[in-house]
């Protein structure tokens, strides 16, 4: 076995250790997490949230048996792929074992520790970015037409991934044009890959067109209410935080792609870079939407620095590019991974945290969003139980992370359901429920009583959700007993003024 076949192997085993000892096991799955686990149970082409590739991985997970281990190895598994994908990259541009170990030290000590901890489409959307990157190489250097079609295939999973993979496209065509490659555009071959591609998308593009196009209202629901807390100066900082421990590699790389000879024909993947982050920038998008954008870069950089630190006085630099992605890690390990309690956090008072309400917290978002499920299902499923025909009882929730925490967490079998998101369509009206088990967001002034009591014999609160730094603390859990009216009916309807507000 070569040295570079070692030092690789080390550093996958490095990416998968980490990222399994970064999160502190007081911390359940993230909210998103749930609703991704939950459409194994509803495979189909398409989604009110995300495209179909997750759910797909999702049953993977479900047949090796649905555990925590399995739902933390996958995202794990793209963030190493990644590291492999630059390695390849770095090689591919000639690139020695210097260049192999700073990129993937550069890889291995960066945002993408934070983006492979959870369950989320956004690593294996970083995968497809880069890949995508790294074939349009291979076709430069090669000019052999399979990379065409390798290329459309790799297109297809991210935009059946997530359609951010888009943002990638609109900003390297502009830059393609404006280069000496533009030739590649003329390829006859190109556009049979092009056909290809559609081809394998036209499922969700017809599952979007039978449903209305949910994706223009989630768009623009997440235009409302998230991405309009969106500030474009912190985009453009959050950028330079991401990689910062190789800020200097990735600067490199744009001084290399205009100067350094080697790179003459991979000149217009500088003008890419700037085309897709206006594109960014123009839409307010979210600072980690653009992180696939980088490791490719990181490739450039480190080939170029190896060989402009082989002699003299520069080579003196090489352990500290080495170094800096290393020691930039140390206060990352402290301050954006949810290895120490939450009590822990905040008591140390480090930071504020800007939340998606564009309000400040004291926890980090995605931390608080860790927490309270195991208590829901627990005290849901004692509730459950108190019924002799639980096949009678409805368990509907406000959100989705509600519905999907209960769902994975259940000992009852529990099918539970929301109004929110893709649990919409997964009511299973062939049921006569009786009873209803009421999961509620805390509210100050709650009339869940007063405005539900009414169509039931009788009612009671049987617990509500008490860890503190919990997203969800406060939220309650109502009993409702006895129907006096059709509920199935009213579901109905209800589910019918949904459909219709999302469409």
């Amino acid at each position: 076995m070569t040295k570079k076949t070692l030092l690789l192997i080390g550093f996958i085993i490095l990416k998968f250790v980490l990222q399994y000892v970064l999160i502190s096991p007081e911390y359940d799955l993230q909210r998103d997490e749930y609703l991704h686990l939950d459409q194994a149970h509803h495979l189909a082409w398409g989604y009110l949230s995300v495209p179909p590739v997750t759910s797909w991985f999702s049953y993977l997970i479900l047949l090796l048996g649905n555990s925590v281990f399995w739902v933390k190895f996958f995202p794990a598994l793209f963030g190493a792929l990644t590291l492999l994908i630059v390695w390849k990259t770095i090689e591919s541009l000639k690139g020695n074992l210097y260049a192999l170990a700073l990129g993937a030290t550069c890889i291995v000590f960066s945002a993408l520790l934070r983006i492979n901890m959870l369950y989320q489409p956004n690593s294996f959307d970083v995968l497809c970015w880069t890949t995508f990157y790294y074939i349009i190489i291979q076709y430069i250097i090669s000019e052999k037409p399979k990379w065409f079609y390798i290329g459309s295939i790799v297109f297809a999973f991210g935009f059946l991934n997530k359609y951010n993979i888009l943002f990638m496209l609109i900003g390297l065509l502009p830059a393609l044009i404006l280069s000496k490659e533009r030739k590649i555009l003329t390829e006859k071959k190109l556009y049979f890959a092009l056909t290809l591609g559609i081809l394998l998308i036209l499922p969700n593009l017809l599952w979007q067109y039978n449903n209305h196009f949910p994706i223009v209202h989630h768009m623009k629901e997440l235009a409302e209410t998230q991405l309009v807390n969106v500030d474009r100066a912190d985009f453009l900082k959050e950028q330079f935080f991401f990689f910062i421990g190789s800020f200097l590699v990735i600067l490199s790389s744009f001084y290399a792609l205009l100067f350094y000879k080697p790179f003459e024909k991979f000149k217009f993947f500088f003008t890419s870079i700037i085309f897709t982050i206006l594109v960014f920038l123009y839409f307010k998008a979210k600072a980690y939407y653009a992180i696939g954008l980088y490791p490719i870069y990181i490739a450039f950089g480190s080939v170029f620095l190896s060989d402009v630190l082989k002699t003299g006085w520069k080579r003196y630099l090489k352990p500290v590019f080495i170094a800096l992605p290393v020691l930039f890690f140390i206060p990352m390990y402290y301050l954006v991974f949810p290895n120490k309690s939450p009590e822990k956090i905040v008591s140390e008072k480090l930071e504020k945290h800007r939340w998606e309400d564009g309000k400040e917290h004291d926890l980090q978002q995605d931390f608080a969003d860790m927490l309270g499920w195991k208590e829901l299902a627990r005290k849901t499923d004692s509730v459950y139980t108190l019924f002799p025909k639980s096949e009678n009882t409805l368990v509907l929730c406000d959100n989705y992370g509600q519905a999907g925490a209960i769902n994975f967490y259940t000992k009852k079998g529990i099918k539970a359901v929301s109004f929110n998101a893709d649990y919409v369509n997964w009511f299973n009206l062939n049921v006569h429920y009786k009873n209803l088990i009421r999961v509620k967001e805390f509210e100050e002034n709650s009339n869940e009583f007063k405005e539900t009591s009414p169509f039931f014999e009788s009612a009671f609160i049987a617990g509500k959700i008490k860890n503190k730094y919990a997203r969800e603390h406060g939220t309650t859990i109502f009993v409702f007993t006895n129907a006096k009216v059709n509920i199935n009916k009213r579901l109905e309807q209800e589910i019918n003024e949904e459909k219709k507000y999302d469409n």
